[in-house]
């Protein structure tokens, strides 16, 4: 006996292609839905990498890596132009 899951209830990862418009259509987008989303993305996160009985350097290298990721997308207009220069 199998049952179905409603749509609005499946996780992203178990929403097929064919059903992703429809799945999307249904998130909450006002402020408070997003807001609720990074909230849980958080809690999420932190209890998965941060709030651990043996912790290790994974959680925080991975900010890390994301706060230089973010820092080189930002600033690639300008690092490839002066890089254009020294290289002509």
């Amino acid at each position: 006996t199998s049952f179905s899951v409603p749509l609005k209830d499946k996780k992203l990862l178990e929403v097929k292609l064919g059903e992703l418009p429809s799945w999307i259509l249904m998130r909450d987008f006002t402020p408070k839905g997003i807001a609720g989303a990074f909230q849980r993305g958080y809690y999420r996160y932190y209890n998965k990498y941060i709030n651990v009985k043996k912790g290790s350097i994974a959680g925080l290298s991975m900010v890390l890596a994301a706060y230089v990721l973010f820092n080189y997308c930002r600033s690639y207009k300008e690092l490839s132009e002066s890089l254009l220069g020294w290289f002509a």
